[in-house]
């Protein structure tokens, strides 16, 4: 499968120190498999941060996400344990983290600092948040957070 990468700065090596550590799925390198999607974000990045727009192309073999020696979790839609997932790794008060090689999922909505707030005082019940927390368009991300994962992904 071919996956994208958008940036404002292009690279040769993936450093994942170099990533958010407070991200839907963690600190880790987040491609998708939708062009168009990196193509809005590449933009966003450039506009916010200087630089210019740029895809990164990467070919991974679709097979090694069933693979027994990648520890792989997979999201199919917005849920409970989908939410509370990004809620974890996007909580900075906590101390939250996972030994995924790989997450697959849905990308958090642009509104997820307030939704968080909100759960977290209590104000939305984890199935509201799931729920607010839906990206209203066609979206997919792939994170990859070990070196063992990222060596599977070969730049084009």
């Amino acid at each position: 499968m071919i996956l994208y990468h958008g940036t404002n700065v292009d690279f040769k090596e993936i450093d994942i120190s170099k990533s958010n550590k407070y991200k839907d799925f963690g600190q880790g390198f987040y491609l998708t498999d939708i062009r168009m999607q990196a193509e809005q974000l590449a933009v966003k990045k450039a506009k916010l941060f200087g630089g210019y727009p740029i895809i990164q192309e990467y070919e991974f073999d679709e097979s090694l996400l069933n693979a027994s020696d990648l520890n792989v979790l997979r999201f199919e839609s917005p849920c409970k344990e989908w939410a509370e997932f990004v809620f974890n790794n996007r909580n900075k008060a906590i101390n939250f983290s996972h030994d995924y090689d790989i997450v697959t999922g849905p990308i958090a909505n642009d509104g997820v600092a307030y939704l968080l707030g909100r759960y977290e005082e209590g104000t939305l019940t984890i199935d509201d948040l799931a729920k607010e927390l839906t990206f209203k368009e066609l979206n997919n991300q792939l994170f990859f957070g070990t070196e063992e994962a990222i060596k599977h992904l070969r730049r084009l």
